[in-house]
């Protein structure tokens, strides 16, 4: 079984944003040679988030309303975890959208249903932050 594994790095200039990566991340495959197995991406920070779904704006438009109404961020005296930093709806949104995704390998090319792209989810940006791809088989 071989692995194979990279960093995506990401500066994120807004607080909130949904970017696609779907073509980073295979590419990554491709730099693998991996055609059967599987491959795990994750945001390797507590306040990112790494998310399958649509690549559709309006779609992307209701998450960030939706996300900011189960955890707004303002005002930022609401939360304990405030202090040093300002970001604790970061690390709730996080926690909703979740960490990682694992995705099937299939003669060489991610084994998605229909619609689906790999995203990753930014919620306290406005610094550098990375994302590992992982991937293992044959």
């Amino acid at each position: 079984m071989k692995s194979f594994h990279k960093e995506l790095w990401f500066e994120v200039p807004t607080r909130r944003a949904f970017i696609n990566i779907t073509p980073q991340v295979e590419k990554c495959l491709s730099e693998s040679g991996i055609k059967e197995g599987l491959l795990l991406c994750n945001a390797m920070h507590i306040t990112a988030s790494v998310f399958i779904n649509d690549d559709e704006s309006g779609l992307h438009h209701d998450y960030d309303v939706w996300l900011e109404k189960l955890a707004p961020h303002e005002p930022v005296s609401q939360y304990r975890h405030n202090g040093y930093e300002d970001n604790a709806d970061a690390h709730l949104k996080r926690q909703v959208m979740g960490r990682e995704v694992v995705v099937a390998v299939t003669e060489g090319k991610l084994h998605f249903g229909t619609w689906e792209q790999i995203f990753y989810g930014e919620f306290d940006g406005r610094r550098r932050k990375r994302v590992l791809v992982k991937i293992i088989g044959e």
